[in-house]
């Protein structure tokens, strides 16, 4: 008399739990990498409720003390605007100047870097921090 055995085995393997592991791991990096700043030189930016999506091809930080910096590398005030060209010719003419500027820095200081801007006809975004 044949008996079979009415257990068997599964050969199979779920994925649905290895696959909400991975959604779960990928959102977190995702958020996690939104909150990394690419230049983290410290400078505290004024506050505003206007933010912008765009992200930083060159970005040109003063701190308290007026020192200047392009892509966090430190240079002399009177540097900016010959290392400004030779970062901005690497670039599509379309990009932005992101500008992070401590907000006890001077208006006058700031106001040299829109000129500098300006007179080569560069888009320049002022950073502020969200309210």
């Amino acid at each position: 008399m044949g008996m079979r055995s009415s257990h068997k085995i599964d050969a199979g393997f779920s994925m649905s739990s290895m696959t909400d592991l991975v959604f779960l791991l990928l959102i977190f990096f995702v958020i996690v990498s939104t909150l990394v700043s690419p230049y983290a030189l410290p400078v505290d930016l004024p506050k505003s409720a206007n933010q912008t999506k765009e992200k930083p091809k060159v970005a040109v930080r003063i701190d308290t003390e007026e020192n200047f910096s392009v892509n966090n590398q430190l240079i002399e005030r009177g540097q900016l605007e010959s290392v400004l060209q030779q970062e901005m010719s690497k670039l599509p003419p379309d990009q932005a100047i992101v500008l992070h500027v401590d907000q006890s820095v001077a208006t006058g200081v700031t106001v040299e870097v829109l000129d500098v801007a300006k007179r080569n006809k560069w888009r320049i975004i002022l950073a502020t921090k969200p309210k």
